[in-house]
């Protein structure tokens, strides 16, 4: 194809030179034959070098229309060229693999200054948890808020709560999308200290399997911690077996550094730790003060337990531990008109206690897809939504939370953590009763917001190391607290506890257990910073 293109190029070129001869010959022949004087001789000659410079520009312009000709024939034949299509964004996710984003479903929102009437949705996946999955939020959670004029025209609150799934191609998008899908990429999310995108040259601690080990499990005794609230602990409320606290967590393809609570408190001298989320986060709480209580003498451990607040203080090592609650992170008001309205771009309180902690553990997620909703309404840049998508919402909330984050923390002196969401065994997974964790690894607990949190801390100027505890905590069905717990501050009674379907706890952890291993991951994420790049460590 080639030498038959560079033929036809070569006849083009020849057919040229013999027309420029053609007028040649024919000039000379029309050229006077009377004798001239010098001047004309002179013009005569000028006339001809213009002419002859002519002829040189006209020949160079035809060799290079034909040669782009031809290279434009050329690729025209081996190039197809097409329009911009559907984009398809893609993202990194903990184990290396990559998936969609639902991206039209994510970053829904409504038109301005419009109120929605809520609508069901037929074809959306729903989460399933219990009615009771978390306990009641404490009396002062939902704070007072000043009624305004310009909220006249809100109506009726939604009911529960259906999350879609699914991504809608072609659909048209609402302008704040481009907004929030710039969270939506991968970047340096972080697990133990690395990023993500550069952890193929490490263990991955959340990716393994659970050993029994009677031998070095559990790392306490309820005994051991007095102030454990009624609400976990299930060895003191009648539970009769006790093999889901022999339990430990084995990394594949590397040994997870084992828990000391005198060198974590050592790491942790003269530093402050906060604790910020919900009850499952209060869990957490619980359970790394239990490890570290055990560690020193009960004489040089100060503890202060509120409603809203917990905080347990080493004398010996100066150092604290604080647990705040919000389960939104972002701020739930009551106002007497319109009912509990969730403000998605305003944080609760705790950022004006946490500044200047040392270590940050934040969670939120499973009062976003309680099937009892907590809300009413939503606000969003000063204007009131009815029916917003509860992953736009979190969306929302968490680019709200990441902003703080990045303004207010100083990343030279603070190491900053965000535990995932914690399996739930309802339906028919359900943990009463149950003396093993799950066994077969295909089983799968659907983490419907896990993507969004990756996406926002993996766009953060902080790093944030992500605890990804989701698949683990999804086998053990076994260590939830069931019916060996409290509601509305009173323990289960006898009655109450033969109607588990109504009244067992399948989210929250008996302790000692599963939280245990959320803290000894923890430690093992400042221990393996030590030999990291990481900017900061403990």
């Amino acid at each position: 194809m080639g030498v038959v293109k560079a033929a036809e190029g070569g006849a083009v070129v020849g057919d040229i030179m013999r027309s420029f001869k053609a007028i040649k010959e024919r000039l000379r022949k029309l050229q006077p034959s009377l004798p001239l004087d010098k001047s004309r001789i002179l013009a005569m000659r000028l006339s001809s070098t213009i002419n002859e410079k002519w002829r040189f520009c006209i020949f160079a312009f035809f060799i290079g229309y034909v040669f782009l000709l031809y290279c434009l024939k050329h690729d025209h034949q081996s190039v197809k060229l097409s329009a911009y299509g559907n984009i398809v964004v893609t993202m990194t996710s903990s184990n290396n693999s990559y998936r969609h984003i639902p991206a039209i479903d994510m970053v829904y929102s409504a038109p301005e200054n419009v109120v929605e009437t809520k609508t069901s949705s037929k074809d959306s996946d729903r989460h399933d948890p219990a009615i009771d999955m978390v306990d009641a939020a404490p009396e002062n959670v939902v704070e007072t808020m000043t009624s305004s004029n310009d909220h006249n025209n809100v109506y009726a609150a939604p009911g529960n709560i259906a999350i879609t799934m699914r991504s809608s191609i072609g659909s048209d998008m609402h302008p704040a999308a481009d907004d929030d899908m710039q969270f939506l990429l991968p970047s340096k999310v972080r697990e133990h200290g690395r990023k993500i995108m550069k952890k193929e040259d490490r263990c991955n601690i959340f990716d393994g399997k659970w050993v029994y080990d009677p031998k070095s499990r559990p790392l306490y005794h309820g005994s051991q911690c007095p102030f454990l609230s009624d609400q976990v602990s299930c060895q003191r409320n009648g539970r009769p077996d006790s093999e889901y606290e022999k339990w430990r967590w084995e990394a594949k393809g590397c040994q997870i550094p084992r828990f000391n609570g005198t060198n974590m408190l050592e790491r942790l001298r003269d530093k402050r730790v906060v604790i910020v989320g919900d009850s499952i986060n209060r869990n957490h709480w619980e359970s790394l003060v239990c490890l570290l209580y055990s560690a020193i003498p009960s004489s040089r451990a100060e503890i202060d337990m509120d409603v809203n607040y917990k905080s347990f203080r080493s004398t010996e090592y100066n150092c604290s531990v604080e647990y705040y609650w919000s389960p939104f992170l972002v701020q739930l008001k009551q106002n007497q008109e319109l009912g509990r309205v969730l403000t998605l771009d305003k944080l609760s309180n705790w950022e004006r206690s946490c500044r200047g902690a040392d270590v940050m553990i934040f969670n939120s997620g499973h009062w976003w897809l309680h099937n009892v909703q907590r809300w009413e309404l939503f606000q969003y840049r000063g204007k009131l939504w009815d029916n917003m998508k509860i992953r736009s919402a979190f969306l929302k909330a968490m680019k709200t939370w990441a902003r703080w984050i990045d303004h207010n923390v100083d990343k030279r002196s603070t190491k900053i953590f965000f535990r995932g969401l914690t399996a739930l065994h309802y339906g028919r997974e359900w943990c009463y009763n149950r003396k093993q964790p799950i066994k077969d690894e295909s089983f799968q607990f659907l983490n419907p917001i896990g993507d969004i949190v990756e996406s926002i801390i993996g766009r953060m100027r902080t790093p944030v190391t992500y605890l990804n505890v989701t698949r683990l905590t999804q086998y053990r069905i076994d260590a939830h607290t069931s019916v060996y717990t409290i509601r509305q501050g009173k323990l289960l009674t006898p009655k109450q506890r033969r109607k588990p379907h109504s009244y067992a706890d399948c989210s929250h952890w008996c302790l000692p257990g599963v939280p245990d291993t959320w803290n000894s991951l923890l430690y093992a994420s400042m221990v393996m910073d030590d030999s990291s790049d990481s900017t900061f460590s403990i």
